[in-house]
């Protein structure tokens, strides 16, 4: 009984230290999935020969283009995309005040005179003055981690065997033999999972494009990358990329059977997604069940954000893939997995 409680005490304690110390844990935690990512491409060019600080340069500079390669796409399309806005505000006089207004806070901004940017300031309205602050910091917050944590990855990699040997120290009688292969082995399948998932979103972004052309809806292209991009946050992110070609399709139409053939796009690539191309691709044994996946993104969003959202998944993805290696705890991996029990493990409780 006193253990129980002990273990509920020190559960509650990391959580609150999580939340109370999210400024630092967020970055770290973004830092060794990136590591954990990197991992196997950097292991195979040393195994090659490479120098670890050549091998771990070159792999961040492979991510560095994909993803600046995937920004530039982006772009591109969000400029499209904005070239048809003139089109929208002469049909809706909502759509035509919101652009105006942010024309011109874009063109007065522009100036470098910080007096008139005071005056800026104390021309827009009180909550959108207030609300402003906030997303100058929350900015200026991301330039920070974008240059941060390339760089604690590439620290987390290249002193990667004094971790092993720490955790190994930490770790119980009982696991101590046997962590080091445990540990290697869920990083490559973490890094198969994690592989595979991004395919998952290319092929959801690819299809959800070619529902929304099919629809004849502009800048289908746009939203199916978007949409690929939010489904990084499990059910939440599918429903909110959904809602802005919704509306845009609504304005540029009036008629309602074009917003529910987005839903219905939306909603036949999202069963495809969940009950087979994400199966084929990444493996039932990798997947988590649906109840563990919304507590788990819930939980994300109420400790970090966000951020919490699309990070805690992947480590509980980690968590599950180490509780399948381990015995003690199987219980652990029954619980968030997706596979099916036996009958002898059913119980007959849901008989």
């Amino acid at each position: 009984m006193n253990r129980t409680r002990d273990q509920i005490l020190i559960a509650l304690a990391v959580i609150a230290l999580l939340y109370v110390g999210k400024a630092l844990f967020i970055p770290l935690a973004y830092s060794l999935l990136l590591a954990l990512v990197l991992y196997p491409m950097v292991a195979r060019m040393e195994r090659r020969g490479m120098n670890r600080i050549l091998a771990i340069t070159a792999s961040l500079v492979v991510v560095v283009v994909l993803f600046s390669a995937l920004i530039v796409l982006l772009v591109w399309q969000l400029n499209a995309f904005m070239a048809e806005l003139p089109a929208l505000r002469n049909g809706s006089p909502l759509v035509a005040n919101a652009v105006d207004l942010l024309s011109r806070y874009v063109r007065d901004l522009s100036t470098t005179d910080m007096d008139h940017l005071d005056a800026l300031l104390a021309m827009l309205p009180a909550g959108l003055a207030n609300a402003l602050l906030p997303a100058l910091n929350a900015m200026f917050g991301m330039v920070f981690n974008l240059l941060i944590i390339p760089i604690i990855a590439s620290l987390i990699l290249l002193h990667r065997k004094r971790y092993v040997l720490v955790l190994t120290e930490i770790a119980g009688p009982t696991l101590r033999p046997v962590l080091p292969a445990v540990l290697q082995r869920s990083i490559h399948s973490f890094s198969k999972f994690i592989t595979g998932t991004a395919k998952v979103y290319v092929i959801v972004g690819v299809l959800n494009s070619i529902g929304l052309l099919l629809l004849g809806v502009e800048n289908a292209i746009f939203f199916g990358m978007l949409s690929a991009l939010m489904t990084i946050i499990p059910y939440v992110g599918i429903i909110v990329s959904s809602l802005l070609p919704m509306a845009v399709v609504w304005i540029a139409t009036g008629n309602m059977l074009y917003p529910a053939g987005v839903v219905l796009v939306y909603a036949v690539v999202q069963y495809l997604e969940a009950n087979l191309i994400f199966p084929k691709i990444v493996g039932r044994q990798l997947n988590l069940n649906t109840l563990a996946s919304i507590v788990i993104v819930l939980a994300g969003a109420v400790l970090w954000g966000v951020s919490g959202m699309i990070l805690l998944l992947p480590y509980v993805a980690i968590l599950k893939i180490v509780s399948a290696a381990i015995p003690s705890m199987r219980g652990i991996n029954m619980l968030l997995g997706d596979e099916e029990l036996g009958a002898e493990e059913d119980g007959g409780v849901g008989n």
